[in-house]
């Protein structure tokens, strides 16, 4: 660890321990003695640390009569340089989530902390080189409106949007209390109560075109409710689970289904012929559909017959599709 680090680590063991034995402090802070002196002398001449070595109790403490001389502060906020990596590579990978949206806010914050790794001796711009988020159809936020969302969710307002509804081809407008912002395979949605439906939606929220920050406050929902409406099923249609799905895997491409989480609630079996049965709750078929589809011929759906019966119609209209090729 480097200097500014052994001084926090040296003032938690002070606080936690109350005395501290200079052989402990070598033991934890793995430098020679020579070094926690020059560490100890810093720490009292140029921070004022009121630190005194006890010689009854054996060890280092805080003294605790009162001082009349400078107040003892470590430096404000600071992180390890493991930390700082950490941080940085979190900005980057919002950046590469939405790089619209969050930039101009973030950019502050990632050239603080850049300057800050790179007072040790690292070069900051290494983790833009290193480090790398793959998206896959993610559909651009307009940044006007995602910042609108998010104070008038996190004020508690209720808002004025126009949402176009792509099943339909059609915009609604619509009054509604924002709950959460969720981030689901590489795209946005706004959980919110309509107040038209007298109930919950999820909105998407590129498909939102206007957004009214109005002055009356949200209607809030409890969390339990929430997740009961919003995260009961599969996928991001939300409502009260109708059915479990029930599919069963080839034993080739159970090897990577059995590390998948698809559901919280999901359960799951290895079959005797390596193959891997899942079963899942869901509302809407649309979505569990697309993802069972994405595995072909290495998946059978067991169960319910009403989904078994809009596989096989998907399927035999697939093979319509491309017909004049078998």
């Amino acid at each position: 660890m480097n200097r500014t680090e052994r001084f926090y680590k040296i003032d938690q063991m002070l606080h936690d321990r109350r005395v501290v034995p200079i052989e402990v402090f070598l033991d934890m802070l793995g430098v020679s003695r020579a070094t926690f002196k020059r560490d100890m002398e810093y720490l009292r001449d140029r921070l004022h640390a009121p630190i005194v070595w006890d010689r009854d109790a054996g060890g280092y403490r805080f003294e605790q009569a009162n001082r009349t001389g400078p107040a003892y502060e470590l430096p404000g906020l600071w992180f390890s340089e493991a930390e700082l990596y950490a941080l940085l590579t979190a900005h980057k990978l919002l950046s590469d989530i939405e790089p619209g949206i969050l930039a101009t806010h973030v950019a502050p914050l990632q050239a603080r902390l850049a300057a800050l790794l790179e007072a040790s001796g690292h070069c900051a711009a290494e983790i833009t080189q290193r480090v790398r988020l793959l998206t896959m159809a993610r559909r651009s936020v307009e940044p006007r409106y995602f910042t609108d969302l998010t104070l008038a969710l996190l004020e508690r307002k209720r808002v004025e949007i126009d949402a176009w509804n792509r099943q339909r081809n059609e915009v609604n407008t619509r009054t509604v209390s924002p709950q959460r912002l969720v981030h689901y395979r590489d795209n946005w949605y706004l959980d919110a109560w309509c107040h038209l439906r007298s109930d919950l939606r999820s909105f998407s929220v590129d498909t939102i075109q206007r957004v009214k920050v109005l002055r009356e406050a949200a209607r809030n929902v409890a969390a339990a409710k929430l997740d009961a409406h919003l995260a009961a099923a599969y996928g991001i249609f939300s409502g009260r689970p109708k059915d479990w799905a029930v599919l069963r895997f080839s034993p080739e491409r159970a090897r990577w289904v059995r590390s998948e989480r698809w559901h919280g609630e999901q359960q799951s079996e290895s079959l005797p012929d390596g193959g891997y049965r899942l079963r899942i709750p869901y509302a809407d078929e649309r979505e569990l559909l697309m993802d069972i589809m994405r595995h072909g011929r290495h998946v059978e759906v067991e169960a319910p017959a009403s989904l078994r019966r809009r596989m096989a119609q998907e399927v035999a209209a697939l093979a319509a599709t491309y017909r004049n090729l078998l």
